[in-house]
């Protein structure tokens, strides 16, 4: 959508059906590419700040896939969790949404890696959804969540750690994230499997333990599968394909009251430019954002200014990592919507 200067991109969210359409927007000979790009990283080193070309992205941010995780989805399971009567039984939805948030991954590309401030502001019903990047170098984004209707209040600090082995790329995904069922005084704590990039054969996929704790209730997982000891029979606790299938394409309600920090409108001539294969347009466009940053460091720097966030307080120990805590109690509805399924 664009109006006098004002442009936002937004693309269909990435689901198991639309895996296979996200291929329309890659460059051929990936895997020679990605292992070119590779050749001359040494084992165990750090990857966030290796620069990738337009053939390496997606039309999206990590903030705005972040945030499809969320608001994203067939059903309302965040909302569901309210519902349950017994602590139990609120237990295994909230671990049921949390597992929800594991999306179908794309080998061969990945989102921007988001500029400092970035924002993306999403709103699905009475769910109001708010992500920041809150540092740059190392990447890591804040997402607050509100839903008044619901009464239930979610915060998230994500932390990816990309490394190389030599035969395959591990993302840590540090940091934690938090439910809070106000209605029932529960808050569940509960962390990210890593991410696993593979090149022989070539696949990603994700990894390890997903664990999940309530302190109210003394409730806690690391296991995702539900066997009833009565009889043995195993229980499906959440249906990948029923969830992620049929997801909505954001909107936009409100042109005039997307903030120019905005995900889809700070990327939106990259993403013209990798939509229509236009490598070159693509390229120009990133560097263009790239070396505006770079002129808001220098000048921060020449003031000696400290960027500060603009929706969260920030804390970091080497004991505790990435911390962050929402400046609002409540998130407002977002000039980006989700239609909602009818």
């Amino acid at each position: 959508m664009e109006t006098k200067g004002r442009k936002v991109i937004l693309t269909k969210p990435i689901s198991i059906e639309c895996v296979d359409s996200y291929d329309e927007y890659k460059a051929p000979n990936m895997l020679r590419r990605a292992l070119s790009l590779l050749k001359d990283v040494r084992p165990g080193s750090d990857l966030t700040r290796l620069q990738l070309p337009p053939m390496f992205n997606i039309p999206k941010s990590h903030l705005q896939c972040y945030g499809e995780s969320v608001y994203c989805i067939s059903d309302d399971l965040l909302g569901k969790c309210n519902t349950k009567e017994s602590p139990i039984e609120r237990f295994k939805a909230v671990l049921a949404w949390n597992i929800s948030t594991l999306r179908p991954l794309l080998f061969g590309v990945s989102p921007y890696n988001p500029i400092l401030g970035e924002t993306h502001h999403v709103s699905r019903g009475s769910l109001n959804v708010l992500l920041e990047q809150i540092s740059h170098h190392p990447p890591v984004t804040a997402l607050h969540a509100t839903d008044e209707k619901e009464n239930i209040e979610l915060l998230w600090c994500q932390h990816p750690v990309p490394k190389f082995t030599g035969t395959l790329i591990e993302a840590k995904m540090r940091g934690q994230r938090e439910v809070k069922l106000m209605n029932h005084g529960e808050t569940y704590v509960m962390n990210s499997p890593s991410l696993l990039f593979k090149f022989f054969p070539p696949g990603v996929e994700w990894g390890g333990s997903d664990r999940l704790i309530c302190h109210e209730t003394g409730l806690e997982a690391e296991s995702i599968t539900l066997k009833d000891l009565r009889n043995g029979e195993v229980k499906v606790l959440y249906n990948a394909k029923e969830i992620t299938s049929g997801l909505k394409t954001p909107i936009v309600k409100d042109l005039n009251g997307v903030c120019q920090s905005e995900s889809a409108m700070v990327w939106s001539e990259v993403s013209q430019g990798i939509m229509s294969k236009n490598w070159e347009k693509a390229r120009e466009a990133k560097k263009e954002i790239e070396k505006n940053q770079r002129v808001l460091q220098k000048e921060r720097k020449s003031k000696s200014e400290t960027w500060v966030p603009k929706y969260f307080t920030v804390s970091y120990s080497k004991k505790n990592g990435w911390n962050c805590s929402p400046l609002q109690k409540t998130i407002p509805p977002a000039p980006i919507v989700v239609p909602l399924n009818i």
